[in-house]
């Protein structure tokens, strides 16, 4: 694998943002920035498969966590407070009355010091004691590879110097048939996985963990995404659409399995997905009609991209029946997953 970087821009502060661009033997190629360590494209066969920008300025203007990382807590937590041993936190509520993928300047906003490895991209980030109201000085260390497999992994790392909480995850937006192309129409997914989390109206898990049997959920043989999303099921009113988190079959700590597929019928491409990671989101971009337009000038429409976040559960601090998210003062939390590329 070789990597290459090359100035993709500054922030409005005069920050240099830098772009690693990642090819293996078959010509596959991913960049990376080091702003929110977000994943800038990833090329197949001459097909960008993830939403993005090609400005410095419009990744800072949105706000939809494009091929970013997600922290210190992926995804919501209600009323924007969880409590840890007999005190409660405070957190920075940026999604109605509850907090969101790390608050109003989460690990999306910022800088991360970037290492060329002999066969990854290390990427580090260290949020301090307070950070969006989280206990504990946090050390987090990413790394992308991409084989000559065309198996793009996502490798986290992270340690705190006291008991917190921590949910990473990616938030790439995938269209397989290219990321101009628009709806996601003529997109097949399946994902592997007999219960998933009920929400509520704001998108925020009841602590219900439901069968998908019988329900627009249930995509244990594949569906096109946009087959049954706007059926009158309450679940998919409250979302607007696919906005849960699914619990894969086979969970065991540590252990990666398949999680997911998904393909792409105007290029015939297909992503698999393997995690350790309990749960994942599967999300179909509901809230993408207001973006700025992205990248070689093509305007992302509501439903445009995809989203595979996997991750420790929504809102898990509230609830003791979900995977603990809690990472203990000193322990490393360590989680791989990998999306794995080909072609009919």
């Amino acid at each position: 694998m070789e990597i290459k970087k090359h100035l993709f821009g500054q922030t409005k502060t005069g920050e240099a943002v830098l772009a690693y661009t990642m090819t293996n033997g078959n010509g596959t190629k991913a960049t990376i920035l080091n702003y929110g360590a977000a994943v800038q494209s990833l090329v197949l066969d001459g097909v960008d498969l993830v939403l993005g920008y090609d400005r410095m300025a419009d990744y800072e203007a949105q706000d939809k966590y494009m091929g970013a990382i997600a922290g210190r807590f992926a995804n919501r937590i209600g009323g924007g407070r969880f409590t840890l041993g007999e005190q409660t936190y405070e957190l920075y509520c940026n999604n109605g009355d509850n907090h969101l993928h790390g608050g109003k300047c989460g690990f999306d906003k910022k800088i991360w010091m970037a290492e060329m490895e002999s066969d990854a991209l290390c990427m580090r980030y260290t949020s301090p004691h307070g950070e969006e109201g989280y206990p504990g000085t946090l050390c987090t260390e990413v790394r992308y590879r991409l084989d000559d497999a065309d198996r793009f992994s996502v490798e986290y790392q992270a340690i705190c110097d006291s008991d917190t909480i921590l949910n990473l995850t990616n938030h790439s937006y995938f269209n397989l048939n290219g990321h101009q192309s628009g709806s996601l129409s003529d997109h097949e997914v399946q994902i592997f996985a007999d219960f998933y989390t009920e929400n509520d109206s704001a998108c925020l898990p009841t602590g219900v963990i439901a069968l998908v049997e019988g329900t627009p959920m249930d995509f244990r043989t594949p569906h096109e995404i946009l087959e049954r999303i706007d059926t009158d099921f309450i679940q998919l009113n409250n979302a607007g659409g696919y906005d849960h988190n699914w619990i894969p079959n086979g969970y065991v700590k540590d252990v990666v399995r398949k999680c997911a597929t998904a393909r792409g019928g105007k290029t015939g491409i297909r992503m698999t997905v393997y995690s350790d990671q309990p749960g994942m989101q599967f999300y179909t971009g509901n809230f993408l009609d207001d973006v700025v337009r992205g990248k070689d000038g093509a305007h992302y429409i509501r439903r445009s991209g995809f989203c595979f976040e996997t991750q420790c559960f929504p809102n898990a601090p509230a609830y003791g029946h979900f995977p603990c998210a809690i990472l203990r003062q000193g322990e490393w939390f360590r989680s791989r997953t990998i999306f794995a590329l080909a072609k009919d």
